[in-house]
């Protein structure tokens, strides 16, 4: 369990799970930041904040799942996982993803990583899943002081010839251009900055030609 005002950090000491209040704002999240609270992440409740309160928890609830709760013991966030085992526990690994797995076998139920924000972080991966055509995306907060959902998100798009693209809700708003297997080509001088910052990888295993995008160096 984490009260408001307690923290959770990594090994490494370079990522801190814990509650915070954005400059200018007097709402509360939960949210990883990376040495300091003015480079979060990743946030759990970015669209039902705390609002005026500092009573909020982070637990393991009845069900098994990893749950926000206010002082009135609602339920602001979870995890969500279905048929979640009762002997479960969290913690925060060195690369700042939250893993949420069973306590006995330390298998993941579920990690931040596979839920992110607005951050890509290294060994993140934004994938395009062929079959279901599902993607794992970021999405832009709305403000600095407001983290809700915004206009902006990115995502890995066509499996066949791929490429990034940011939205603005439906309407493309800026491309990669496609990726030559080294480098994407409409990002000038990415070949000099960039060369071994991303891969993309297909998973031929399963034949489904699902798609992820990796981030191997972001100079943490």
């Amino acid at each position: 369990m984490i009260k408001d005002h307690e923290t959770l950090t990594s090994n490494s000491g370079n990522f801190t799970l814990g509650f915070f209040t954005p400059q200018n704002s007097t709402n509360r999240y939960v949210g990883i930041w990376c040495k300091t609270q003015d480079f979060v992440v990743w946030v759990a409740n970015r669209n039902q904040p705390l609002i005026n309160n500092s009573s909020g928890v982070v637990t393991i609830s009845n069900d098994g799942n990893l749950v926000l709760l206010n002082g009135q013991k609602n339920v602001l966030w979870s995890s969500n996982v279905p048929n979640v085992t009762t002997n479960s526990s969290f913690q925060l690994s060195d690369d700042g993803n939250l893993v949420f797995c069973e306590t006995l076998t330390g298998n993941s139920i579920w990690e931040s990583f596979n839920h992110p924000t607005n951050v890509i972080l290294p060994n993140m991966k934004l994938t395009s899943y062929k079959r279901s055509s599902e993607k794992v995306k970021l999405t832009s907060w709305k403000t600095p002081s407001d983290l809700s959902v915004g206009n902006f998100s990115l995502s890995v798009e066509r499996l066949t010839i791929s490429e990034v693209i940011i939205w603005n809700e439906t309407r493309p708003y800026w491309r990669s251009g496609p990726w030559n297997n080294q480098i994407f080509i409409g990002i000038e001088d990415m070949g000099t900055l960039y060369l071994n910052g991303f891969h993309f990888e297909k998973d031929g295993t399963r034949g489904t030609g699902d798609l992820y995008f990796r981030a191997d160096d972001c100079g943490l």
